[in-house]
């Protein structure tokens, strides 16, 4: 079977590589020269499978006004005329209750500890060098009244699944002995130590390979401009190089899924949330953390990259600007020294900005769309590095009309409808 794949991010590539690895003649369409080179480029570098939890909280209202017209926030709203945005927005508050917040956690669960059974099994087939570390992840907490109250969450997503260790400061220190040098206090810390973490480019480079060497066609420098339907089914993509055809089309486009999709009359309210990352040289290696850490009060993910530390966090709903914002990243460089003073020198950190496709509930909208020859992988928020290798294999699956090996119950575009 021919099938079209629209993306070469890391949801692209894996998607491609499953169905290639089905034995489909598969084609990769991406509008840059090479594959990763956006959302997938430089993230926070973290496989956060034990980490379900969806923005959408109780809670996060009050930290959204406490922050509004901050500079300095960790979430930054730029009030625009977007009707776009408003309708994203009323959608997200509603998904902010209790109910729907565990709602949603335990359906996030569901696709990433999926992935994580499917990351073994790639890494079983595949020898890939991306400096893949499985030591886990801490998620640390500065204030001691967030930390307790974090404790009775902890214990829900234990009962959905989650591996969780309740730690104290001492605890934390003994697992990431670097932690011992922060300038700020913690207070404590939870850790899931089933966690890994590894950089997202090299993977997908590495992972594009392994597609060529299955034939895996990349088309680069090619931008998708819409559908050419045929009644009910995608007869083909238009390209601004012209029209191509195929049997089934993967949508993995990322925050840039919901313009594509307007042309087959469907709606999925995918926004994007522009978000930073420094990278910098590590100069004393007992200074820089070896473990993945999560700084739960600066909204900060750190990971161990070789000789390098990624530092990567912040949410800004700005629309679709790219631009580089050079103080709000500055501080994250700022805040990630506080953490770990004499790690790195800031004056060698490398800077960079992306966009992460959000829904209002946090979940990835992963299912065949209404034209049967449609299916649609995309939508994963911060979590598509987590979520990739997992939802590649039900995307595999739906083009074969297998029977996914989980459950799809809310993962599809009819709960928004």
């Amino acid at each position: 079977m021919k099938v079209v794949v629209l993306g070469a991010g890391v949801i692209g590539v894996t998607s491609a590589y499953e169905l290639a690895c089905d034995g489909h003649d598969v084609t990769v369409i991406e509008q840059r020269e090479g594959v990763a080179l956006e959302t997938s480029f430089a993230n926070g570098g973290q496989l956060s499978s034990d980490h379900g939890e969806p923005l959408a909280a109780p809670g996060v209202i009050h930290k959204a006004l406490k922050w509004l017209g901050r500079h300095d926030a960790p979430l930054l709203y730029r009030l625009r005329l977007d009707p776009q945005l408003w309708s994203w927005t009323l959608a997200f508050l509603a998904n902010c209750s209790g109910p729907r917040f565990w709602e949603n956690a335990a359906r996030i669960l569901r696709v990433t500890l999926y992935s994580r059974e499917r990351m073994a099994e790639t890494l079983k087939r595949e020898t890939i060098a991306f400096d893949h570390l499985n030591t886990g992840i801490i998620n640390i907490y500065n204030d001691a009244r967030e930390f307790d109250r974090s404790l009775e969450d902890a214990r829900i997503m234990k009962e959905l699944g989650s591996e969780r260790r309740m730690l104290d400061r001492k605890a934390c220190i003994e697992i990431e002995p670097a932690l011992a040098h922060s300038t700020l206090l913690i207070a404590g810390g939870i850790y899931t130590p089933r966690d890994e973490s590894g950089d997202c480019f090299e993977f997908t480079k590495a992972l594009a390979e392994r597609c060529e060497k299955r034939g895996v066609a990349f088309k680069f420098n090619t931008t998708v401009k819409g559908f050419n339907r045929d009644g009910w089914k995608i007869a083909s993509v238009e390209t601004d190089r012209g029209p191509v055809e195929g049997d089934v089309f993967v949508m993995a486009l990322g925050s840039y899924s919901p313009r594509l999709l307007k042309s087959v009359d469907l709606t999925v309210p995918i926004y994007p949330a522009k978000g930073y990352s420094v990278t910098l040289p590590v100069i004393d290696d007992t200074m820089a953390p070896k473990v993945s850490i999560t700084s739960q009060d600066h909204k900060l993910v750190f990971s161990r990259l070789g000789n390098k530390l990624r530092v990567a966090g912040m949410l800004e709903f700005n629309g679709y600007d790219t631009e580089l914002d050079e103080r709000r990243a500055h501080l994250v460089l700022k805040n990630a020294l506080q953490l770990f003073p004499r790690a790195s020198e800031p004056d060698n950190a490398v800077l960079w900005t992306g966009l992460r496709p959000m829904t209002p509930d946090g979940v990835p909208v992963i299912g065949r769309a209404k034209q049967e020859n449609l299916i649609l992988n995309t939508g994963h928020g911060m979590l598509g590095w987590t979520m990739a290798m997992g939802s590649a294999r039900i995307t595999a699956d739906l083009v074969h009309r297998h029977e996914p090996q989980i459950d799809l119950h809310g993962l599809g575009w009819e709960r928004f409808s």
